[in-house]
């Protein structure tokens, strides 16, 4: 319970930040900026949203490291140019989103196969390789996205690297990066389906889901 209070604090303190971000983008006549900031700030309250939509559970610890992964690459990243100050900057979000990517992947297949209502019955096997999947898959999309703003709006969403222009480099060292932290989470995942011992932080946010969210699960 001590731990849940930290993260929604930190959720909170992130958006207040946006908050006052928005305030100085706005004083400053930052028009664009202003704009930016207050849609990644109406993103951060998209897991409270889902909550009341559709009555699920989803534990603090996930929602604040979403909302801290939007703060840093849309606000930090984008807005305020972090992507070019530090070159390490990009792949570290990338890593963070095959994370975050693999979990959402993870549950939505576990939860298609415990639901009783659902005929589903699949190894752990593959639903560990679902997650796998699904993760690379959006990031695929991302950076299709990228090559999109880029190639018709003029815009710089593909970093172009020393030796390399084109940005290419970039987008394979970006799916490289989302691999890595989806397979980790793969592994965790399928460590959860076959031990179910609680032992990592993915299946000890599993385990809590499941037990928040009975109504999904039929117990």
């Amino acid at each position: 319970m001590k731990e849940q209070t930290v993260h929604r604090r930190v959720t909170l303190a992130l958006q207040a930040i946006l908050v006052v971000g928005c305030i100085a983008e706005v004083i400053a006549g930052q028009w664009f900026a202003a704009v930016i900031t207050l849609w990644i700030l109406f993103i951060t309250f998209a897991p409270l949203m889902l909550e009341k939509r559709f009555q699920v559970f989803i534990p603090p610890e996930f929602v604040a490291l979403s909302i801290a992964f939007v703060f840093a690459s849309l606000f930090l990243g984008e807005v305020h140019g972090y992507y070019e100050r530090y070159w390490w900057w990009d792949i570290v979000l990338h890593t963070s989103s095959g994370f975050l990517l693999g979990i959402i992947g993870f549950l939505l297949v576990y939860v298609l196969n415990e639901m009783a209502a659902v005929d589903l019955h699949l190894k752990p096997g593959f639903v560990a390789f679902f997650a796998f999947l699904f993760a690379l898959g959006i990031g695929t999309i991302w950076e299709l996205f990228e090559f999109s703003m880029d190639t018709f709006f003029g815009m710089n969403m593909q970093k172009p690297m020393l030796g390399d222009p084109s940005g290419l480099t970039d987008t394979m060292l970006d799916l490289l990066v989302d691999a890595v932290g989806a397979l980790i989470i793969s592994i965790l995942g399928y460590g959860y389906i076959k031990s179910a011992k609680n032992e990592s932080f993915l299946e000890r946010w599993i385990h809590l889901f499941v037990t928040k969210n009975p109504g999904l699960f039929n117990r």
